[in-house]
């Protein structure tokens, strides 16, 4: 499939997880230009060189998206490099935890600040340009499904993901008239690295915790990164058509389900 030839795309988060997952969609799909973005330098630029084996223009640039101007420059920065910017994904999250008793201000600051400010303001830049040029763009946010409330000790990260459900669609209905596309996926309890670190951080996980978690769902797996890759390509390409506002749980549980 080429539905991504046109396609010049941003990725936050672009190192690993669901971000390195979407990326390697897109360029599986014809996307022939593209900057992934992390704070982890040498990392992203290691991933950015195994893409560009592939034949791609992918390059990486450092980016902290706690940082309204950082987020700001990386759409610039990439506008520069390749002209244009026609898709962007906002993947890049803070997982810190904290509840409703014990959540200190600082915390509170710093998840808003990565989950909703940085890519709030990445997302008004890539659609200035857009409309500027007179282009059409496509946005997808990664949302979680905590969004619909969440574990106790989740309370900042929940209330991050929500302020950016509702951030896009705010900004669907705004942007509309532009043909600028914003959509975004509530993702479920996924298998990633970031989510192995966590385990072991937070959880006192130790080898074999994956297992044992996919274990107990009910279709035996956690949510994989290529499926939900799948929709996202699906969400930035022309295929999804008029497609915009739209918040989709991806997960095997149903949100607002009781036990039967």
């Amino acid at each position: 499939m080429r539905d991504h030839a046109e396609t010049v795309a941003v990725i936050t988060g672009g190192s690993q997880g669901l971000g390195l997952a979407i990326a390697e969609r897109l360029l599986a799909e014809g996307c022939g230009r593209m900057i992934l973005a992390g704070r982890g330098v040498a990392k992203g630029e290691a991933v950015a060189a195994q893409l560009r084996a592939g034949g791609a223009d992918v390059r990486f640039l450092p980016a902290d998206m706690g940082r309204p101007d950082e987020a700001i420059a990386l759409i610039d920065r990439a506008a520069s490099r390749f002209g244009r910017v026609t898709a962007l994904v906002n993947a890049a999250a803070a997982t810190d935890r904290g509840s409703i008793l014990d959540t200190t201000p600082e915390a509170w600051d710093n998840l808003m600040a990565v989950n909703a400010r940085g890519p709030f303001f990445a997302l008004q830049r890539f659609a200035q340009l857009a409309a500027q040029h007179g282009h059409p763009a496509q946005a997808v946010n990664i949302l979680s499904m905590v969004v619909h409330c969440g574990q106790s000790f989740l309370a900042p990260y929940s209330a991050s993901k929500a302020a950016l459900a509702n951030v896009t669609r705010n900004a669907a209905q705004a942007l509309r008239g532009h043909r600028i596309r914003v959509n975004a996926i509530n993702c479920g309890w996924m298998d990633t690295p970031g989510e192995d670190e966590t385990q072991r951080k937070y959880h006192g996980a130790t080898d074999g915790w994956l297992a044992a978690a996919e274990a107990a769902q009910p279709m035996g797996m956690l949510v994989k990164p290529a499926h939900v890759a799948g929709l996202a390509s699906f969400m930035l390409s022309p295929a999804s058509g008029v497609m915009t506002g739209a918040v989709v749980d991806f997960d095997q549980n149903v949100s607002g389900a009781y036990p039967e």
